[in-house]
């Protein structure tokens, strides 16, 4: 019996995939459980259309990541932070702070792809990666000076 994964099954393939099982497998697990259902010429054609507009979309929120990159690249974000006599910051700037700045400036990045090599412990500027996905990334300034 042919039938279409809705679901991964361990030991038989992933999601979508079309494959050929016994009757008693499919009818007594996969259908009875609700992680395939038949591969009817219907049920095929429906499944080629919905992977073929998870595509297109996939490919929109690339090509919209990669417009956002280009657009944030080498901006500057100016962090002020509390300081003592000498400079000497009293913490350190946080990819949550950098994150919260790059929200007041329109950009929505979440905390995790901002790359920090080290924390930022003293005044002054240093560049910083944004990950933005796989293969895409963004290098902007975050300036760090003492607050008034």
């Amino acid at each position: 019996m042919k039938v279409i994964l809705k679901q991964d099954v361990k030991g038989s393939g992933k999601k979508g995939d079309i494959l050929e099982v016994s009757d008693g497998y499919a009818k007594n697990f996969l259908l009875k459980k609700g992680l395939a259902e038949p591969a009817s010429s219907v049920a095929v054609n429906s499944w080629k259309l919905q992977k073929e507009a998870e595509e297109r979309r996939r490919a929109e929120e690339i090509k919209a990541i990669r417009e956002l990159a280009k657009k944030m690249d080498k901006s500057m974000v100016t962090l002020s932070i509390k300081c003592g006599e000498n400079g000497k910051m009293f913490g350190s700037v946080t990819s949550k702070e950098i994150a919260g700045k790059l929200a007041d400036l329109g950009y929505d990045v979440d905390k995790k792809k901002i790359l920090l090599k080290e924390p930022i412990k003293a005044v002054g500027e240093y560049a910083v990666e944004l990950r933005l996905m796989e293969g895409v990334s963004a290098k902007i300034i975050v300036n760090v000076i003492p607050e008034s």
